[in-house]
């Protein structure tokens, strides 16, 4: 009995342990390195052909470390960027789906998806933690046929804490850390420096809650070359940081609005933008606002759906579990991957 209640006694332990993350008993800080090279009969890799629609990993290989592992063997992991076009360096941290290992798909790019929280989204982004069910509710979603298999991207929104108000609203504010460049170039230049990934603009999207739908929408609006679609939850619609002050040219060039306006003179290229409200939201006029935007520019180039989510609240709960209802669904139908 009493070596059968040490053995218990130590189960426990290492339960506790593991939850708590203490070696040896996770693997929480080991490297990750994600997918293998398709060899051919000789053991060298395979480059595809000139016509492909996927691009192989360009490299530099970055430093990941295992920050989480799921239970269908996954990784979520996290690395330093020292941003080449922003400047700014921050943490990214990724997820790539149990297929992206499956032989079968070992020729093939797949799509990705830059996911952006809300708040201060520093030092961490909370879609990193798997708490609020966004890598698990992907597989599903691709299993079910509703989603394409995102590898997802979560880097930090912004350069510091949400101290006294202050944020950056994912731009590139004069005399500021260059949010947009690190969101919209350097995120995705180190995703294709390290995952196959789709070449065109039809395997990119954003997705983001409150802050980060704002993000998300204007990224995708002001580079519409290079971005196709975006999953925007109780999102603002215009430019609001006080870091704006007397910089009403740069905040133009960073308003939704007017970004939407000018793709619709321009007659393309098209862009999809799914959107999800709370009727509980915090504040009251998120969904009159969305549904203005809608109203004034959803035409043309610019798609877009509205999902009202009853007794919906602002926050990621919320939004995660309805995206599986319609906004996932939505995107994906348009977008590319996984493609070889």
């Amino acid at each position: 009995m009493a070596g059968a209640s040490v053995l218990a006694l130590a189960g426990v332990a290492a339960l506790v342990m593991n939850h708590y993350e203490i070696p040896p008993f996770t693997d929480k800080g080991e490297a990750v390195s994600f997918g293998k090279p398709h060899t051919g009969d000789s053991g060298e890799a395979v480059k595809p052909p000139a016509n492909s629609k996927m691009s192989m990993p360009t490299g530099p290989k970055a430093d990941f470390k295992n920050s989480m592992t799921l239970p269908d063997g996954t990784h979520v992991a996290v690395t330093t960027l020292d941003g080449k076009k922003s400047g700014f360096k921050g943490k990214v941290w990724v997820w790539a789906p149990k297929e992206y290992d499956d032989p079968k798909f070992a020729k093939s790019g797949f799509p990705v998806m830059i996911a952006l929280p809300g708040g201060a989204g520093y030092p961490n982004n909370y879609w990193m933690g798997t708490d609020l069910g966004l890598q698990t509710s992907i597989s599903k979603w691709y299993a079910e046929g509703k989603s394409k298999p995102f590898i997802l991207a979560m880097p930090v929104l912004n350069p510091g804490p949400d101290d006294k108000g202050v944020y950056w609203d994912g731009s590139d504010i004069p005399d500021q850390p260059k949010m947009g460049t690190w969101l919209t170039d350097d995120v995705p230049d180190l995703v294709r420096a390290n995952f196959r990934t789709v070449k065109s603009r039809d395997g990119w999207a954003y997705m983001g809650s409150s802050t980060g739908g704002f993000a998300s929408l204007k990224a995708v609006l002001k580079h519409p070359d290079k971005f196709k679609a975006a999953i925007c939850s109780g999102p603002d619609i215009v430019p609001d940081s006080s870091l704006w002050k007397g910089h009403d040219k740069e905040k133009a060039e960073n308003n939704p609005e007017l970004l939407a306006k000018a793709l619709i003179d321009k007659k393309g290229p098209d862009v999809y933008l799914a959107f999800q409200v709370g009727t509980n939201e915090s504040n009251k006029n998120t969904l009159p606002n969305v549904e203005k935007f809608i109203a004034a520019y959803g035409k043309g180039p610019v798609h877009t759906e509205l999902k009202i989510i009853q007794g919906g609240q602002h926050n990621a709960k919320t939004y995660v579990p309805n995206m599986g209802e319609g906004p996932i669904q939505y995107i994906s139908k348009v977008m590319e991957g996984p493609v070889e």
